[in-house]
């Protein structure tokens, strides 16, 4: 009798014991939220719970925060339901925190959506030294197998012979690009992760690239913003966001069966691609318990790698088409440089892009223009830091706008049209400029930005050079909003024709 109430009071006092503990953790995140909130750079009014999500209309997130910084200043808060967000607004607040303070922001922002798939693994949602260690890790893979030399030019070169014949199989008859482009621009970092390309009517990879396109869209759309504010309540509400989620789980399944055909039938060793370099890695580490190269990291590293080196580089190209059929004078001009400094005999080459400084504008104005990711992906403080007399905490999620860079009257000389002078100097020569930042700034710049930037080159030279390209309907009537604009600046459907020149 005596031990078992002796067991009740130890019990009792334990359980008051974790009550005590669980109300100092509860006071202390109030305290810490409330300090914070304290000092958060001003912002318009938030409601309760909804934050300022009736201000921040659907398809005009970017807009919005762009008219609210004329208000509230460079450095504001916005409230995306319960969620303090910092906006970063124009080129010099861009580059003060991602460049002049680029450690402080190198930390990544959650995103429910991600973070429901990713559980912090990969490289574009981890953080810590994971990110570090997969991310140097990923870079010198990359540059093993060709990235930023001759090789992988090459490589691209042979896919834009294939979208060339493809094309040229259309010829005369309306067509959408879309599934052509998706799937050179996929084949060329599926060379390097996976160690080979697909047919372009492979049935299953075109499923894994629909996958893909569909997931940028919802997560672009109004269900895609409203599930990161509220993720917890959206999981019981029917819509098509859910359809992102089972998207994910289709390709992780193929992802992982790519990952186990390789483990059957790699030489230990002897990498033939970026999966067998992380199988080898793994190898090396198997004892080390705190290693960050487990199964999962594998997954969804490919997959990081697999989805960023596809969908925004195509969408890229296709809003590219679509903006040469809308100026058919910018198309003719910068066909009328390649006949004279390439011909028509060879395909222009990353060496041929400083004599081309008319077409070397219209891409960069291309990028600039449509801005693909026009919020970035959000950053998270890893310390203390000052920025424009304001005060951040470390953990304070931050949306650095893009958009708002290209869009900067201060650095470009007509930023709210597509106007490929915006790239030239007074002698028509190519003049780069700082705030041209497509694949953002900082420690968390794209990783796969230099092969972005020459598959952007390559292949749309490849295809002015030996097609004209003819709307179907007037120049005139083509319209460049974007379907959807949120995570992305997704192109309205179009279709072309072409003519060989």
């Amino acid at each position: 009798m005596e031990r078992a109430r002796h067991d009740r009071m130890v019990t009792c006092l334990a359980l008051l014991l974790l009550l005590i503990l669980m109300l100092l953790l509860w006071w202390g995140r109030l305290v810490h939220r409330a300090q914070m909130q304290k000092d958060l750079p001003p912002g318009p009014a938030p409601l309760p719970l909804l934050g300022n999500l009736l201000q921040l209309q659907s398809g005009n997130l970017d807009r919005v925060l762009m008219e609210l910084s004329s208000h509230w200043g460079p450095v504001f808060t916005v409230w995306l339901g319960p969620l303090p967000a910092v906006v970063l607004c124009g080129y010099e607040a861009l580059r003060d925190a991602l460049v002049l303070q680029a450690d402080a922001f190198s930390g990544r922002g959650a995103m429910a959506v991600f973070d429901r798939f990713t559980r912090g693994n990969g490289i574009a949602f981890s953080n810590g030294p994971r990110w570090h260690t997969l991310r140097n890790f990923a870079l010198g893979v990359l540059r093993e197998f060709g990235v930023g030399r001759s090789t992988i030019e090459d490589r691209i070169l042979e896919e834009a012979a294939c979208v060339l014949d493809e094309f040229q199989a259309t010829m005369g008859a309306p067509f959408d690009p879309q599934q052509i482009l998706d799937n050179a621009v996929s084949n060329v970092i599926c060379t390097v992760v996976f160690g080979k390309r697909y047919n372009y009517g492979d049935p299953e990879f075109l499923r894994l690239l629909n996958l893909f396109s569909d997931n940028f869209c919802i997560m672009s759309s109004r269900w895609g913003e409203i599930y990161n504010m509220f993720p917890s309540f959206m999981d019981w509400i029917p819509g098509p966001h859910h359809r992102i989620f089972k998207n994910f789980q289709e390709l992780r399944l193929f992802i992982s069966e790519q990952i186990q055909w390789h483990r059957q039938s790699r030489q230990t060793g002897e990498p033939r691609d970026f999966i067998d370099c992380f199988l080898d890695q793994m190898d090396k580490e198997q004892q080390d318990l705190e290693s960050h190269f487990q199964d999962e990291t594998l997954v969804m590293t490919t997959h990081d790698l697999f989805f960023g080196g596809t969908e925004t580089t195509s969408t890229t190209l296709r809003y590219g088409l679509l903006i040469m059929l809308k100026y058919p004078e910018v198309a003719a001009k910068v066909q009328e440089e390649l006949d004279a400094t390439v011909g028509r005999t060879r395909a222009p080459r990353i060496e041929d892009r400083a004599r081309l400084p008319y077409t070397n504008a219209v891409l960069h104005e291309i990028q600039r223009f449509i801005s693909v990711l026009p919020l970035g992906l959000p950053r998270a403080l890893t310390r203390d830091v000052n920025l424009k007399s304001h005060f951040l905490h470390k953990g304070t999620f931050v949306i650095p706008l893009l958009v708002s860079a290209h869009r900067d009257p201060t650095q470009f000389k007509d930023p709210d049209h597509f106007n490929p002078t915006n790239f030239l100097d007074d002698n028509g020569e190519f003049q780069n400029s700082d705030a041209f930042m497509p694949f953002a700034l900082g420690k968390r710049m794209c990783l796969g930005a230099g092969l972005a930037r020459s598959e952007i080159f390559l292949f749309l030279t490849a295809i002015l050079q030996k097609f004209s390209l003819l709307p179907v309907g007037s120049p005139a009537n083509i319209n460049l909003t974007p379907q959807c604009t949120g995570l992305g600046n997704v192109p309205p459907a179009f279709q072309l024709r072409l003519v060989a020149r």
